[in-house]
This record gives C-alpha cells, structure tokens and sequence, in this order.
C-alpha cells in the first residue's frame, strides 16, 4: 500500500490517500460518520431526491474514475520502457563520427592488403589503424592541429583527428609524395628509428620485415623479428634501416617506389642523435649526411626527449644545435623572422608519445604522462618560436598498445609515419 501511497501522492499533490479513502465509495465503512454541514453527502446516502443525488455524484466519480485509468495507464508505460530499457543493445561509439564524402569513398579500402607477408601471424589493416571520416584538412597548420589533437574512442581503436581529417595514402601515393624530395632526413632516438622503420615497410610493402636489414638474417633471426618484433624485440630493431641507399645497395628489388616512377631517387634517412651534449662524431655524421646543394628539396623531421628526461632547456639546446647544422649546411635558413622572399626549410618537430602502463617505475614521475604532456606544449611553443612545425603524438597514442611502455608497435608507428606523410604531402615545393 506504501507504493501504491507514494504513485498517488506523484500524482494528485497535496491529495493523500487517507483522502481518497474518504472519498471512494469502495471504502464507505472506514469514512467518519459525521454531521458536519460542510461534509460531502455519498450518493448513497438517503435522500429526499434520490435522482438529484446520483446526478450531482456523476462528476465526482467521473473524475475518480480517470484519476485511476491515469495511474494505470502511467504503470503500464513505465513497466514497457524498462523492459525496452534492459533487452535493447547497447549504444555504438564507432567511428566514423561524421559522413563521408562521395569524393573520398574510394579512400574506405585497405591499402595494406597485397603487402608481402601479409595473412596469418600478421594481419594489419590499414582501416583498423584510421577510418576516413569527414573532409581532408586543407592545410599544413590545420592538418598538425588536427592530427595532434586526435584521439581514439576505445582501446587500440582505430585513430581519428580532430576537426578535419587525415589521409592514409596507397603505396603509389607514398611514392610520389617522397619523390618530391631530394632527401627526407629524421633525426632523433628510437622513436624515430620506428618511424623509418614504419615509411621503409610502405616503399617496399612488406609487413613482415619491410623496417630491418632482413637481407642479412639468419633463419632464427627470421623467426624471432617477424612483423610485429621487427619493433617490439629489440635485437631487432636495432636493425632498422637507416638509408634507402642500404636497401638499393643489398635488395634492390625489394624497393616498390622505382618500380612505380622509374626516376624515383629519394635518399630516405635517419642519423641518430639521442642527447646532449651532442658528441662531436655525431654531428659531423649529420653535417656529412645533409646534400649541400641548395637547390635540392628537402625536408626534416627531428624528434627528442625522453635521453634527456624531458628536460626542456637541454632539449632545447640540443633543437637548436641540430637547427644550426642543417642552417649551415643547406645555406638556407630555417628559423626566419617577418616576411622574406626565402621559404622556411621544412622541419617537423616530433615530440614523444604518451607512457604505457609497462613503464618503468624509475620514470614514472620524470618521464611519465603528466611530465610528456607539459613537455609536448612547452616543445609546441618553442617550436613556434622558431618558425618550424610541430607534430604532437601524446593524443594518437595514449590508449594504443605500447609493448614495453614506452614505444609503439607497427600498428602505431604506421600510424606516425603516416601523419608525417600527410605533412609532407602539404608543403609547398
């Protein structure tokens, strides 16, 4: 009865139920026998008018007799909601979040699926690394923003930028955003050597050992860095390529892009440089490295951090010091100020990715999530302030896999090498 109390009381405020027991002629006998002029008269109660009786009660039962289909009604809607409510499925959060465009249709394809070494034990898809959705960013400065500023909705989920979106381009497209390019020269730690690793596996698409010297592997070598541990062992990455002038000197055939454009002659390169202070040997590698001609295109991608311990000044320093060799070996000058005929020299700045949850514990307080995004801003700023890009990576990784809590897998270094192409592919010649 307590319920019952409660859905009336809902229902007809200020009305209780001791009320309606009153007034109910289901429940005369509990009503108080009184006298009182101002008591209601029950239509059954004798009268020296029994017709005028049942007339003026006609109202009054009318309106009970709603009240209670009311209350019916409202019981039986609420029992149908919650049983809707507890066999309906639960909502879908997929991707894409926005319509695609009629012009991009064709891009809903996976671009990996005639690589070499492509099925069982290595089954990558280019769709379940990035769904397109939505327009493509018109510009360089919308592109990183939106690229930095991504996210993922789920766990390992594919990634989706923020605003406008990315591309993820065919093998042919690759090629023809390299060849652009005299040379494309990463410079950085490990991180960027998973990078190349990444842009080797597209120019010879091959996901079983496209990123490491498979040339020279033995067949326990073959066995242990197959696909996803040509990044996550270590002894095998550690034999990443680190030149396409390795790939046309010892597998030649194995590079698709010459294949495609026959002039293709892209020098595609990483010079580790991992702390500062630099060792001299180090930067006379890079000063080698860098072609003088100033004629020549090219393009750099730099990334430090973590063999710093995210120390902002030394990273700095060690910014500034490469930023000086590439001035002084190109002849062009990468930080200008104010309006000049001179174009900047493309320079892309990568700062680290987010920490797994197999991060050391000696790092979680120099080097863990909080301390790599107050790095990535501060980064983001002092890049600004010298007039290079900035491409930041915390968001695209945080809820990917990170195999030793520190670095991505191919899945997620496809992913980087990707976004740099989208760069790449929005510069001005």
């Amino acid at each position: 009865m307590r319920r019952r109390d409660s859905l009336y009381d809902t229902l007809f405020p200020g009305e209780s139920s001791e009320v309606c027991k009153e007034k109910s002629h289901h429940s005369r006998r509990t009503m108080p026998r009184t006298t009182e002029p101002e008591n209601r008269a029950s239509p059954f109660q004798s009268s020296t008018n029994p017709g005028g009786a049942w007339l003026a009660a006609i109202p009054r039962i009318t309106r009970r007799l709603g009240r209670y289909l009311l209350i019916f009604v409202v019981a039986i809607t609420a029992g149908f909601q919650a049983g809707r409510m507890r066999h309906a499925p639960a909502p879908k959060c997929d991707l894409p979040l926005s319509s695609l465009p009629e012009a991009r249709a064709s891009e809903l394809r996976d671009t990996l699926i005639g690589y070499k070494h492509r099925g069982e034990g290595c089954s990558i898809s280019s769709l379940d690394l990035h769904v397109p959705s939505g327009s493509v960013c018109k510009d360089k400065s919308s592109m990183l923003k939106a690229m930095s500023s991504g996210g993922r909705v789920g766990r390992d989920a594919p990634f989706a930028p923020r605003g406008c979106d990315m591309q993820w381009f065919s093998t042919l497209e690759v090629c023809q955003i390299l060849g652009r390019y005299s040379q494309v020269i990463l410079v950085g730690d490990s991180m960027l050597r998973h990078v190349i690793g990444a842009l080797n596996v597209l120019i010879r698409e091959d996901l079983g050992y496209g990123g490491v010297t498979d040339w020279n592997f033995d067949e326990n070598e073959k066995r242990k860095c197959f696909c996803n541990n040509q990044f996550d062992v270590r002894d095998c990455s550690v034999q990443g390529i680190y030149s396409t002038a390795d790939v046309v000197e010892h597998d030649p055939l194995s590079l698709i892009c010459p294949k495609m454009i026959p002039e293709w002659n892209t020098d595609l390169r990483i010079e580790l440089i991992v702390r500062y202070p630099v060792p001299e040997d180090e930067r006379r590698r890079l000063e080698k490295a860098i072609d003088p001609n100033p004629s020549q295109f090219k393009a750099f991608i730099l990334g430090h951090g973590l063999w710093n311990n995210l120390e902002v000044d030394q990273a700095l320093n060690w910014l500034d010091l490469v930023l000086d060799t590439i001035d002084k070996e190109t002849g062009a000058r990468t930080r200008l100020r104010g309006r000049s005929p001179r174009r900047n020299l493309p320079i892309l700045l990568m700062t680290p990715n987010a920490a797994g949850v197999k991060k050391p514990d000696e790092w979680i307080v120099s080097q863990g999530n909080k301390a790599l995004v107050r790095f990535e801003n501060e980064m983001a700023v002092q890049a600004a302030k010298r007039r290079i890009d900035h491409l930041g990576t915390w968001n695209m990784s945080i809820q990917a896999t990170l195999y030793d809590g520190v670095h991505m897998d191919m899945r997620g270094n496809l992913l980087k090498a990707m976004m740099v192409l989208n760069w790449l592919n929005l510069l001005e010649a």
